[in-house]
């Protein structure tokens, strides 16, 4: 099994995400169909952080650009409060150290070009797209993917990270996904980011995509709002959704962006540490910051894994119940899930006195059951909760697709859960049941149709590849 590893103690942004796929190894010319279609160019470099030789990649306009920016919308009484929370957070690997890359670290390569190292008289002659370039909206930048003539599973998994991204902006700023307008997520170097780190990782064509925790960094960051803790809030808004953990440190700035986030959310499996490879290609995408002692580089590994199931360390925590209400069972999901459970089951049972009970069994990782234990005495009251000990379990390889399907005229999509054994054989496929009753409700039809035609759609997709 071929497997992509991320490395996240530094964080992860768009950029960084680009420049370690292609110094692992990945094609540069699959990003043509990006900047054939937009005024964009990729200017890759390289540099050096603690002693570790990397790839840069920074976005540039190509077009004619007429200093359209934050500043004019806000002067002209047509900006987006939303938007500027990307123009400190989204790229702040690069933005603040762009003078000082350029004068000391593109020493080897000091070019802008989309896909060649000879374009030198090019240098600095065009704009950073960084917060630059047109206002879009969320349907704008659907528009604009589709319209690229990309591979079909380089445009699915493209819209679902622009997807993630908008329902956390949304989210954030209290508006719905098809109204809200943006500047950096609905900007070409977003665009760039997200589309071109897709065609990149389908081109290495892994089999599995992991990160190990990502590292948020800490302190502050000026947004359009004032100062706010570090990690975003869109960061956080996506990390709730997303399989891997976060965590703080290890310097005081911003690590992990919100288009970082979003696309490894959407791509990669979280595990504790880097699973066991027979590493055939290692790629090292650098920052803009200089954060000596710790070299600033989002690492990526690819190797051949073991395959099939995946040892996973958790500990398993019960409690016997005889007096617990229906209400403080039916929370309790949720309850314990918010200090780190990953599962909770209740069974009934038979307790002394043959008086009917329940028997609680939750799994967390080994590290929270402290408070596992503790948040589940509080909520129901129990005198005991008995642990037994760190153990593990194996799980599937698990991957996500977003299926498009078409009721009644109107287009939908649902994300289904596949499953894979020792073999990388498929034996389960699973339609995400909220999505799909979101979509039976909205669609006026049978949970239990969209469910079977999102699992048929994916089935036969899986089929063609």
């Amino acid at each position: 099994m071929n497997v992509l590893a991320f490395d996240g103690r530094m964080g992860a942004s768009g950029d960084m995400i680009l420049a370690a796929l292609l110094d692992a190894g990945a094609d540069p010319d699959v990003l043509e169909s990006i900047t054939d279609e937009l005024d964009v160019a990729y200017q890759i470099d390289e540099t050096v952080r603690c002693g570790i030789s990397g790839t840069t990649v920074d976005v540039v306009l190509t077009g004619e650009y007429d200093g359209h920016d934050d500043a004019d919308d806000e002067a002209h009484g047509h900006g987006h409060e939303h938007d500027h929370d990307h123009s400190h957070a989204d790229h702040s690997h690069d933005e603040a150290d762009h003078e000082h890359d350029r004068e000391h670290t593109h020493t080897h390569h000091d070019h802008v070009h989309e896909h060649t190292h000879d374009d030198h008289e090019h240098t600095h002659t065009h704009t950073h797209a960084e917060g630059h370039g047109p206002h879009r909206s969320y349907t704008d930048v659907r528009t604009i993917v589709e319209n690229m003539a990309l591979p079909d599973p380089v445009e699915r998994d493209a819209l679902a990270i622009f997807k993630r991204l908008g329902e956390a902006e949304a989210s954030v700023h209290g508006e719905a996904l098809e109204s809200i307008h943006f500047h950096e997520v609905g900007a070409d170097d977003a665009i760039a980011d997200i589309v071109g780190a897709t065609a990149l990782v389908h081109d290495l064509a892994p089999d599995r995509i992991v990160t190990t925790p990502l590292s948020t960094g800490g302190g502050t960051a000026t947004m359009a709002h004032g100062e706010y803790p570090i990690p975003a809030p869109a960061v956080v808004e996506i990390a709730q959704e997303a399989d891997w953990a976060l965590r703080g440190g290890p310097v005081d700035a911003e690590l992990l962006t919100p288009t970082g986030a979003a696309i490894l959310a959407h791509l990669a499996d979280g595990v504790d540490s880097l699973p066991e490879l027979d590493v055939t290609a290692a790629g090292y995408g650098a920052g803009g910051y200089d954060l000596d002692p710790h070299p600033n580089v989002l690492r990526v590994l690819v190797g051949e894994g073991t395959g099939g199931l995946y040892k996973d360390e958790i500990a398993v925590l019960e409690t016997n119940l005889d007096d617990a209400t229906p209400e403080v069972l039916g929370g309790l999901q949720d309850t314990l899930a918010e200090v780190g459970a990953r599962d909770v089951s209740i069974l009934p049972a038979t307790m002394k006195k043959s008086r009917p009970g329940h028997l609680v069994k939750v799994i967390c990782k080994p590290e929270d059951r402290t408070r596992v234990a503790r948040r589940l005495a509080e909520e129901t009251g129990t005198l005991g909760v008995r642990d037994s000990g760190v153990t593990h379990r194996w799980i599937a390889d698990r991957e996500f697709e977003t299926v498009a399907m078409e009721v009644g005229g109107e287009r939908y999509e649902v994300t289904v859960k596949i499953a894979r054994d020792s073999d990388g054989e498929v034996y389960d496929v699973s339609a995400e049941y909220d999505e799909a009753a979101a979509v039976a409700s909205e669609a006026s039809t049978s949970i239990r149709t969209i469910v079977e035609r999102a699992e048929q759609i994916a089935s036969e997709e899986l089929h063609e590849k």
